[in-house]
């Protein structure tokens, strides 16, 4: 288990996520606060990097109009970015952040750029995964 494993479990615990997961050998937590919209957020130790990530919604019904809405609202996102998996199919958030110089501040600053996502642009999100 690495010292970052550790930090960022401690960082977690201390801004009171429920940590549901954790898996020492792949280094990543599965974290949740429903209360600010975060379910299932991906919290991986990928040394040099801390990669944090949630799956959104999947994409049933892709349009050129929802991505660029999509695209237009990553300019507003104060943290991270929407992005898609690897086939393109699931709508994720997603942030990076380097482990060597981590903070609290830095990481509680992240998963709140997401919150606010959550909480602003949630009933477009919502319309977006029922098309």
């Amino acid at each position: 288990m690495s010292v970052h494993f550790d930090k960022v479990k401690g960082y977690l615990l201390e801004l009171g996520f429920d940590i549901k997961h954790e898996d020492q050998k792949e280094e990543l937590f599965i974290i949740d606060s429903e209360d600010d919209g975060i379910v299932n957020l991906v919290v991986d130790c990928e040394d040099p990097i801390l990669v944090i990530e949630m799956m959104l919604f999947d994409i049933n019904t892709p349009s050129q109009d929802m991505f660029k809405e999509l695209l237009i609202k990553n300019r507003e996102i104060v943290h991270g970015a929407f992005a898609l998996n690897e086939e393109g199919n699931k709508l994720l958030f997603r942030d990076t952040l380097q482990l060597e110089n981590l903070d609290l501040n830095e990481l509680e600053g992240s998963i709140n750029a997401l919150s606010l996502l959550m909480g602003e642009y949630y009933q477009k999100l919502l319309e977006f995964a029922k098309n």
